[in-house]
């Protein structure tokens, strides 16, 4: 059973709140929900100050926490260290936050003016509700990032290569907020036939006057038809196809940023055609004589550009013989080196400290200070003792083999000399 879009159903639906989504092709979704899914972009309100979490932002702040945790639990895979690499994220999101605001806005400043023509910044810093763009976001990341990434020394490539896996990651679940939002949708008249076209008053109207941009109203005969395609569930599920394929690779990568290459590619050729059916993108020109999306003509340059790239590094490398990971690099090695000693004499001054604090309850002991000290450092270097030890054994044994053997050939002289005493 399906739901029929008639004219009295479309009318209904303009009378409706606007907060019922419906997919009137979908058998199964008509039998869950007869009536339409009800959905608020409001998650859940804070008592006492009235504070209102969104949908958009709790989802976006998830697929960042997990985007993170994948990050770092590869990071000694790709040969760096995981203490710098925190900090180079953490800048990193806070740029991309910054960066895919303003890049919305800057696209729709007209929908940042007051009456008296100046920007409302209130309204500008409320990012709560959506506006976010991703491209602005990349931009954003990739600038306050690779500042801090120069700073703390973490090599460029191989961390674009998990920021690239991340940003899947983010994307894939953070394009859901769209949903809640009732955004990011498309329009084509084939998605009048499509089990999972979707429709909603506000996305009803919106798709209409894309449609007919002179209409001041919306006439149900010629809106029957008009389902529209959920963007965000074709972007989220590209990026999900995408990160799987990239974290299958990347343990065949040929050489470092790869798979920051192939994340570009990869993301700008999905997005170039999902944006081909978007409504409510930003526009860089849209008159009568051209139509031009920011996000398309970006995508598309993305995508050329990745391809390029990987080839010709694809060609270099082979007539260089290959390429080094830096994960197999002296430097890498070093600085890995270094943040396990680092974190060994961390936990040492914390047994310390620990062991101290005990000291000073039961009471002050010198000769138990320095049994204990004794046996922090005896813990500290116990890697190189047991080396030493073994060393030591080995050579003990040898000795003790000479010795047994020099033992035995003097029995062996002494035996005829003890039977020729004997015979006289």
């Amino acid at each position: 059973m399906t739901l029929a879009m008639t004219s009295d159903f479309v009318r209904e639906l303009l009378d409706s709140d606007g907060n019922v989504i419906y997919f009137p092709n979908s058998t199964l979704f008509t039998k869950l929900f007869p009536n339409g899914l009800s959905i608020d972009n409001v998650m859940f309100t804070i008592p006492g100050i009235n504070l209102d979490i969104y949908w958009y932002g709790f989802l976006i702040a998830v697929g960042m926490v997990l985007a993170m945790i994948y990050a770092f639990s590869r990071c000694r895979k790709f040969g760096l260290d995981i203490d710098r690499v925190t900090d180079t994220v953490l800048a990193g999101l806070i740029g991309g936050i910054i960066g895919a605001r303003l890049y919305y806005v800057i696209f729709s400043l007209e929908n940042y003016m007051t009456e008296e023509g100046t920007l409302d910044f209130a309204e500008i810093f409320n990012i709560r509700d959506g506006g976010l763009a991703i491209y602005g976001g990349i931009i954003g990341g990739l600038l306050i990032g690779g500042i801090m990434a120069k700073i703390r020394k973490v090599k460029l490539m191989p961390m674009l290569d998990l920021a690239g896996m991340g940003f899947l990651i983010g994307q894939c679940i953070g394009r859901w907020g769209n949903f809640f939002n009732q955004e990011a949708y498309g329009y084509s008249e084939a998605a009048g036939s499509l089990p999972w076209g979707m429709v909603s008053k506000s996305i009803l109207n919106g798709i209409y006057f894309f449609v007919y941009p002179d209409n001041t109203s919306v006439v149900t005969n010629r809106a029957v038809d008009m389902l529209a395609h959920p963007c965000f569930l074709y972007e989220s599920l590209w990026c999900l196809l995408g990160f799987i394929i990239l974290h299958i690779y990347s343990k065949h990568r040929k050489y470092d940023g790869q798979l920051f290459l192939m994340y570009i590619g990869w993301y700008g050729f999905g997005r170039f055609w999902i944006e081909g059916l978007r409504t409510d993108s930003l526009y860089l020109v849209n008159n009568d004589v051209i139509s031009l999306k920011v996000s398309q003509l970006l995508a598309g340059t993305c995508f050329i550009f990745a391809v390029i790239m990987l080839i010709y590094l694809g060609i270099r490398g082979k007539k260089q013989g290959g390429y080094v990971l830096y994960c197999n690099t002296d430097e890498s090695k070093a600085l890995l080196k270094e943040a396990y000693k680092k974190s060994k004499k961390g936990q040492n001054e914390s047994l310390e400290e620990d062991e101290h604090i005990v000291d000073d309850t039961v009471g002050d002991n010198a000769e138990d200070n320095v049994d204990d000290n004794q046996h922090i450092l005896a813990d500290e270097f116990r890697n190189e003792g047991e080396e030493a030890s073994e060393s030591e054994e080995s050579e003990v044994s040898e000795e003790s083999e000479q010795e047994e053997a020099s033992e035995a050939e003097s029995v062996q002289e002494t035996e005829p000399e003890a039977e020729t005493k004997t015979e006289e």
